[in-house]
């Protein structure tokens, strides 16, 4: 018998990120043992756990039974302490701006749903976080990149936005801390994103802040406090959540926060609202546990933090001792995009990869999952496991590109 036809959305689905993760275990099902450094999660390394604090306050929910479903944009004191934590960043955010996701995941998705309609477009940076790419043609719209310099610490390249722009334009991405380079956004580049946006009346500012408290020079600069000191009429949304700088990836509970001073996302926010109560809530004992992220002590990020910036300047000495890759210095999250510059491997980032994999058992993810074009002849490195595990990984890297 044939087999029953997939829907053509879902088999054009690509997600770079695990899908490498494919020949790696089988590899492990041979009994070899793979070194790691391809996966964003700091709970898949020792040494970054989540606090006990947090996890505790979701064990307590749990024994409380508080397992029941939550109102639907979030639990109230969670959606206060995200207004809190926004505002002390310096703009002015309210418990009903915030809505609270399965994740930043989830919280695009449902922007997307209530935004885009057939023929409209994204603008987001490239390289990216793939989903940027991915979920659009599954609401009738597409995504073109824009040019992040690869030889100015993957600096915005504002012209090249200016360029791109047009009335089907919809959502002007700026991801800050930048997954997969490590770039961040000033205030001067975000000014002039804000400065773009402003001529487009029917464009929205998506901002994901989701490593905001992995920036190296603890100098992060809030899109949408830069759009309230401005005045700029541009609705802002801005994604954050508990996975990275929380460190509970697996909790899923992100959120998106809305600033529209002059109400221009009245329409565009009801429809977020009715997708919100259709899929009922998020994890009620998850959302305990970020709350108390939130609102308890914050002073084990510094020697969190502390780790992490070792750990990538570790890094880029390795690569910069190596023949035949380089890197930019990262400014925040805790990823590396080494350009290889081994002419061997320069166009074939995806075939060093799988190369690398076979070859020494180390594990990465090839540039061009993360932009066919601005990603290509570069691989995203993670540098969260132990430096013990880094030396082996290197050393193994350093022997294949000899």
């Amino acid at each position: 018998m044939n087999p029953i036809p997939v829907a053509e959305r879902a088999a054009r689905v690509e997600y770079a990120i695990r899908d490498v993760v494919v020949p790696a275990t089988e590899l492990e099902a041979q009994g070899h043992e793979i070194l790691k450094l391809n996966i964003g999660d700091p709970l898949a390394y020792p040494g970054l756990p989540t606090p006990t604090h947090m996890i505790e306050a979701f064990h307590t929910a749990l024994t409380r039974q508080q397992n029941g479903y939550s109102p639907s944009y979030g639990l109230p004191q969670l959606r206060e302490a995200i207004a809190e934590d926004e505002s002390g960043k310096g703009w002015r955010c309210k418990a009903d701006d915030v809505y609270v996701c399965h994740g930043v995941t989830e919280a695009f998705q449902i922007l997307l749903a209530a935004i885009i309609q057939p023929g409209d477009k994204i603008l987001c940076p490239g390289p990216h976080y793939p989903p940027y790419m991915t979920y659009p043609p599954l609401f009738g719209g597409s995504t073109i990149e824009y040019r992040m310099d690869p030889d100015n610490e993957w600096r915005v390249d504002l012209d090249d936005i200016r360029a791109k722009m047009d009335e089907h334009v919809r959502l002007l991405v700026l991801i800050n801390p930048n997954n997969p380079t490590g770039g961040i956004a000033d205030r001067e580049t975000i000014s002039g994103l804000l400065k773009i946006a402003e001529e487009w009346p029917n464009c929205v500012i998506i901002s994901d802040e989701i490593y905001d408290g992995l920036n190296f020079e603890r100098n992060h600069v809030s899109t949408a406090a830069v759009a309230d000191a401005e005045g700029s009429s541009v609705p802002v949304i801005t994604f954050n959540g508990v996975s990275k700088v929380y460190y509970a990836p697996g909790w899923r509970i992100g959120y998106l926060a809305i600033r529209d001073p002059n109400d221009r996302f009245v329409l565009v926010r009801d429809g977020i609202e009715r997708l919100l109560r259709s899929r009922l809530c998020a994890s009620t004992p998850a959302q305990m546990g970020y709350l108390a992220g939130l609102r308890g002590p914050r002073d084990w990020m510094n020697d969190y933090l502390s780790r992490v910036i070792a750990q990538r300047d570790y890094c880029v000495e390795r690569i910069a001792a190596i023949e035949g890759m380089e890197t930019q210095i990262p400014g925040g999250a805790f990823y590396l995009f080494p350009r290889l510059t081994d002419p061997r491997w320069s166009s074939r980032d995806k075939d060093f990869v799988l190369g690398l994999l076979h070859a020494e058992k180390v594990l990465m993810v090839h540039g061009s999952g993360f932009s066919p074009h601005y990603g290509k002849g570069f691989v995203r490195l993670v540098y969260l496991p132990g430096i013990d595990v880094l030396a082996d990984a290197f050393d193994r890297i350093e022997r294949f590109l000899a």
